[in-house]
């Protein structure tokens, strides 16, 4: 939407019944409709370039050196306080850039009329673009352009340059000015007349005075941003408990295995609640059980022996156990072969397994090793002897 431009009533009588004149301009700039509307008629959210009144229109050009843009600003701050009646941190002050010539325009506004322009506006839903002395609103031709409005004499030079001069009580200005174009019906002899409408219709310098009113901060874009954070961690966080739901299943097969394989090995247990825990307990009273109960102790050293020696079905001629030992003794024409792989077998289930002049010999690997160490001490001792 386009800009519509308005001149403004001095600040200090501005309400919302306050007569507005207001110009609409084409895209190249030509003026198109001109009307004075209220402003609280005004559609909402209209956006407006304003034009202060020129009692409001404080300008003055500092003749200042080439400086940094940092301390550009310092300079106008200090340069602009000879020229303000009251306190320079009750104004805001607005520069423009350095021309060719070492000149710098510097206009001010207190910061209260400032302000409350601002709440005017936002109260009647309308959108402050720009705000620019009066001046500024005229066209920039060759040679200047001036009028005359509500007992001031506007001038403006070039883009960034114009002036405001009071007329004197006959008419005349207190410094002359010199155009090559005039608005108005009182252009001075030898100026070329312009319409009425193109008092508003200039272009706009890049610096203006509603630098310093404090619009209202638009949220959309921040809410926009935070939508999407939303989105992206709903995301993630919906990604996250699939993940966390298949370990879990993952968790639960692999358990339901576990207490399948220990019920199968130990059918004795009424319920599994701990297979790994329980597998362990019932190993431990089957080792401990084993070494305190001779009974068991003979039928775990004969199932052992049935299972991992091939060779002994139908060839033991007697079996004797003594001491947790299982003494084997085969027939005659039995022989256990030149594979020797059945004693790794039974190595590896925990027997140990010996052959004299009688057979062979079975018992628990743990007795196996303590009865050696004795046999070593006795014969160490005999040999001693």
């Amino acid at each position: 939407m386009t800009p519509v431009r308005v001149g403004l009533p001095p600040l200090a009588q501005l309400s919302p019944d306050s007569e507005l004149s207001c110009v609409w301009l084409d895209r190249q700039g030509q003026v198109v409709r001109q009307q004075v509307q209220r402003l609280g008629q005004l559609p909402a959210k209209t956006p407006l370039v304003c034009f202060l009144h020129p009692v409001d229109s404080l300008l003055a050009s500092l003749d200042l050196p080439p400086l940094p843009n940092a301390k550009m600003a310092a300079a106008v701050q200090c340069a602009a306080q000879t020229l303000m009646l009251g306190d320079v941190a009750a104004m805001h002050v607005a520069h423009g850039p350095r021309d060719d010539a070492g000149q710098v325009a510097v206009a001010w506004l207190a910061r209260q009329e400032l302000q409350q322009l601002g709440r005017l506006l936002r109260q009647a839903g309308l959108h402050l673009k720009g705000l620019y002395p009066v001046a500024y609103g005229l066209p920039v031709m060759a040679g200047g352009v001036g009028c005359v409005f509500e007992g001031h004499l506007l001038l403006r030079d070039s883009l960034h340059t114009a002036r405001i001069q009071p007329l004197l009580d006959d008419g005349e200005q207190a410094e002359p000015g010199v155009a090559l174009h005039w608005i108005g019906d009182d252009a001075p002899q030898g100026a070329q007349p312009l319409p009425s409408g193109q008092r508003c219709s200039g272009p706009l310098p890049a610096w203006g005075l509603h630098a310093g009113l404090q619009q209202p901060v638009d949220r959309r874009g921040w809410g926009r941003a935070l939508g999407c954070a939303v989105l992206a961690l709903t995301v993630w966080v919906t990604g996250l408990n699939l993940y966390a739901a298949r370990e879990a299943a993952q968790g639960q097969q692999l358990k339901a295995q576990m207490m399948q394989r220990v019920k199968q090995a130990f059918p004795e247990l009424p319920v599994i609640l701990n297979p790994l825990q329980q597998a362990r307990q019932q190993l431990a009273a089957r080792q401990q059980g084993a070494a305190d109960d001779p009974g068991q102790a003979f039928s775990r050293l004969v199932l052992q022996a049935g299972s991992g020696m091939p060779f002994m079905a139908g060839s033991v001629q007697r079996l004797t156990f003594v001491d947790g030992a299982l003494q084997l003794s085969l027939l005659d024409e039995a022989r256990a072969g030149s594979d020797k792989g059945w004693q790794d077998t039974l190595a590896q289930a925990g027997i140990s397994v010996s052959h004299d002049a009688d057979g062979w010999t079975l018992r628990p690997a743990g007795e196996a090793l303590s009865t050696a160490g004795d046999d070593d001490g006795d014969n160490s001792g005999a040999e001693d002897e």
